[in-house]
């Protein structure tokens, strides 16, 4: 297995320290015209963390993209302390691209401690070896699938990703996604390193549980979709090169904006996180 896709993946992380609480990221090379949202999220986490002692893990976020950013351009990150407890951190973190605001994060960090215990059942869902890898799917709907969703799918990338019952790319379903994942290629023991690469991978495909409820698709061109909040709430230290099932649906639209919820499950059907998104869904007047 070619571990460069890993290690790209991994080099998002690295941002490089400017001083006083401020910090600056980088995008991929392949972003595209669109910076992903995943990406200043984890991004944002990362700096955040940078300011909090190693014993206190973040248990959740809460995020909202201000403005759409540019892959093309470097994005400066910079955290504020908001308070020091004796069990609880808080940090806000404001990322900007050539003095403009583009994105604003606040997340919680907590000394490990014991307490009571509950969570939902894992849904069913087949093993992920039974399942086509996302890069097979592409002759099997090349009719239905756009160039970008194709391009998409096909792309070597470091995310390995099993689509349980795919025809929901292409067929309205009220039912949700569920979606296997993991990250291909070797990853160090960092706590934080993998809260961030969740966070990352939280904001994937979750907006499209939206539209498929109406037989759409985030690359239909004459939809026009993009983030607007996204909170992640982790209830365990996660393992992204683990198998994890992520269990999607879609509770409300209106307004031309789509509310997503989505579930994070080990294989061994512990719920490892919860996450939340609305999202902008609207109807292009031009194509």
């Amino acid at each position: 297995m070619d571990d460069a896709p890993a290690r790209d993946l991994i080099a998002l992380f690295d941002l490089e320290n400017l001083g006083g609480d401020r910090f600056r990221g980088h995008s991929p090379a392949s972003s595209g015209r669109h910076l992903y949202g995943g990406q200043v999220v984890a991004q944002a986490l990362v700096a955040a963390t940078r300011t909090v002692p190693g014993d206190r893990p973040p248990h959740s976020l809460h995020a909202y993209f201000v403005l759409a950013g540019d892959p093309q351009i470097p994005i400066d990150f910079t955290v504020e302390r908001i308070r020091d407890g004796r069990s609880f951190t808080t940090r806000r973190c404001v990322a900007t691209q050539q003095g403009r605001t583009i994105f604003s994060l606040e997340a919680s960090y907590q000394v490990r401690e014991e307490g009571f215990e509950h969570a939902a059942a894992a849904p069913p869902a087949p093993d992920p070896e039974s399942l086509e890898p996302i890069n097979a799917l592409v002759e099997r709907f090349c009719g239905f699938l756009p160039a970008p969703a194709e391009h998409w799918m096909k792309r070597a990338c470091a995310l390995d990703m099993r689509i349980v019952a795919p025809e929901t790319l292409i067929a309205p379903n009220r039912l949700g996604q569920f979606i296997w994942f993991r990250v291909q290629g070797p990853l160090p023991d960092d706590e934080a390193l993998h809260a961030a690469l969740l966070a990352y991978l939280s904001d994937m495909t979750l907006l499209n549980t939206a539209l498929i409820v109406h037989g759409r698709n985030i690359f239909d061109p004459k939809i026009k979709v993009a983030s607007l909040d996204h909170a992640l709430w982790l209830h365990h230290a996660p393992r992204v090169d683990q198998w994890l099932l992520y269990a999607q649906e879609s509770p409300a639209a209106s307004g031309a904006r789509g509310l997503t919820f989505g579930r994070i499950f080990t294989r061994d059907g512990k719920l490892l996180a919860s996450v939340a998104q609305e999202g902008l869904i609207r109807l292009r007047t031009k194509v």
